[in-house]
């Protein structure tokens, strides 16, 4: 397989768009230990968020309890300002400052499909309450953040019958801020199917720009689940509500082929004999799907992920599942071999497979290749699949975010002019 060098740059140079330079009141904003645009990262891994965010932006406090991902966070980032530990056990005093935004992509396990129902009682997902007990005693200081991010996967919205969004949602509620949610596919942006849940939360006294609020729900980013579970509020926390409002994003024009290593350094190829096995383990619709790319005579790139399945006898098997449709499967954080994500490249009668190469779990999150990841792959398969899409994150940064934090330090500069905070609208 011969890389398109020209087009894999153009292709690099979308998804990294992030990195433009920052405009000069982000450079004043930097070294301020209370400037609008600081931030805390919490259930930081591999700092994504951070890269997200982007050059304009100054971190300052990073977590995270996994010494493995602190080390990769390290590598690319540096490693002052990053704690390794418990958020259970962080005190208000360690957090420098005064924060213009909190991100915290608190751990899914307990609130994805593949989990056990535990939901926010869970021993993973339940983090969140000492996380947000902690921004508790920041508001109580007169320091709690501006904006507060929470991410996580969309079955959050359902997970309990809707009780964990509901007590999220009551949550921010109590603490005076006004909140919405939307819902963003990393697909919009990188070819990956990565649908996840973006709660964007304003503390009381901060102006929003009424450009950004919406006077209903959207279905490009509200979605039937996120409608249901806003139905479900009550009280404070649906009066504090905000239907958040962005524009389309552009056209991806990327496809996942044009992402793969043609000679990758943490997998080898599949041998005939194990390239045999993967087909024999697919339904007849799956092989139909993999003897139409054939005969198209064109190098296609499909994906597989192995699940468990019932047969005809009602006997449980294990399948693998391709797709041809130029996207990635989403990467899942990777507790077995089926966790994995494998591909499949066809031409003609040829016919090869392997596992998805660390690098490119990595590009289909929109890290750069010089994003420095770990050496075994199964940890680096972990941080990428446990990680948020950064073209996301800078997405979310430049239409929401950063217009809000902005607006509140053009009001400081101004501390004479009359302002009116937009509110939720009842």
């Amino acid at each position: 397989m011969k890389e398109d060098i020209a087009a894999l740059n153009t292709i690099t140079d979308v998804i990294l768009s992030y990195k433009r330079k920052p405009s000069p009141s982000k450079k004043r904003a930097r070294a301020d230990e209370d400037s609008e645009f600081s931030f805390y990262e919490f259930f930081a891994g591999g700092g994504m968020a951070r890269a997200g965010l982007g050059v304009g932006w100054k971190c300052l406090f990073a977590n995270d309890f996994d010494f493995k991902k602190a080390a990769t966070y390290a590598d690319n980032w540096g490693s002052a300002g990053f704690v390794t530990k418990d958020v259970a056990t962080i005190q208000a005093k360690e957090l420098p400052g005064r924060a213009g935004l909190v991100w915290a992509s608190f751990p899914c396990q307990d609130l994805s499909l593949a989990g056990m129902g535990a939901g926010l009682k869970g021993d993973r997902s339940g983090t969140f309450w000492p996380f947000w007990d902690l921004m508790k005693k920041m508001r109580a200081e007169k320091r709690g953040p501006r904006v507060i991010v929470l991410e996580n996967v969309t079955g959050t919205l359902t997970s309990h019958g809707g009780k964990d969004f509901t007590a999220i949602a009551d949550a921010l509620a109590d603490e005076d801020y006004r909140f919405g949610a939307v819902v963003i596919d990393a697909a919009e942006f990188v070819p990956q199917s990565r649908p996840r849940l973006f709660i964007v939360a304003v503390a009381d006294g901060v102006e929003i720009p009424s450009s950004l609020i919406g006077d209903d729900a959207s279905l490009l980013w509200h979605p039937k689940a996120l409608q249901v579970a806003h139905l479900r509020l009550a009280g404070k926390a649906k009066a504090q509500w905000l239907w958040w409002k962005m524009p389309a994003p552009p056209r991806r024009n990327s496809k996942f082929a044009d992402l793969v290593e043609e000679n990758p350094a943490s997998v080898f190829w599949h041998s005939t004999a194990e390239t045999t096995k993967l087909l024999n383990m697919m339904s007849d619709g799956n092989l139909e799907k993999v003897r139409a790319a054939q005969k198209t005579g064109q190098l296609l790139v499909g994906t597989v992920y192995k699940r468990t399945r019932f047969d005809d006898d009602n006997e449980k098997v294990q399948r693998a599942e391709i797709r041809f449709d130029d996207i990635a499967g989403c990467l899942r954080t990777a507790s077995g071999g089926s966790s994995r994500q494998l591909i499949v490249v066809v031409k003609g009668d040829s016919i090869r497979s392997r596992l998805i190469s660390s690098r490119e779990a990595a590009r289909l999150m929109g890290l750069p290749d010089t994003y420095k990841l770990p050496k075994a792959y199964n940890e680096a398969y972990h941080l990428t699949g446990d990680g948020v899409a950064v073209p996301v994150v800078r997405y979310l940064a430049e239409n929401l975010l950063e217009p809000i934090l902005m607006k509140n330090q053009m009001k400081a500069a101004t501390p004479h002019a009359t302002h009116h905070p937009v509110r939720a609208k009842q």
